[in-house]
């Protein structure tokens, strides 16, 4: 995705949200945008998908105090 790609992405995104955002504020949003989408997809390359959890919650079996 290029630039110019990523800024109307954001600006459609901003728009969903009721955001009226200026070129100039989107242009500053963008880098910290692309950074957080790098590290998601990092993220999501650590985690297997059939990787379990070492532990689950499971609401019905706790019990309160």
């Amino acid at each position: 995705m290029d630039q110019e790609e990523a800024l109307d992405s954001l600006r459609k995104m901003a728009e969903r949200a009721g955001l009226k955002l200026s070129e100039d504020e989107l242009q500053r949003l963008l880098p910290g945008v692309n950074r957080s989408k790098k590290q998601a997809t990092e993220l999501r390359e650590l985690v297997a998908a059939g990787d379990e959890p070492a532990s689950t919650f499971d609401l019905a079996t706790s019990s309160r105090k």
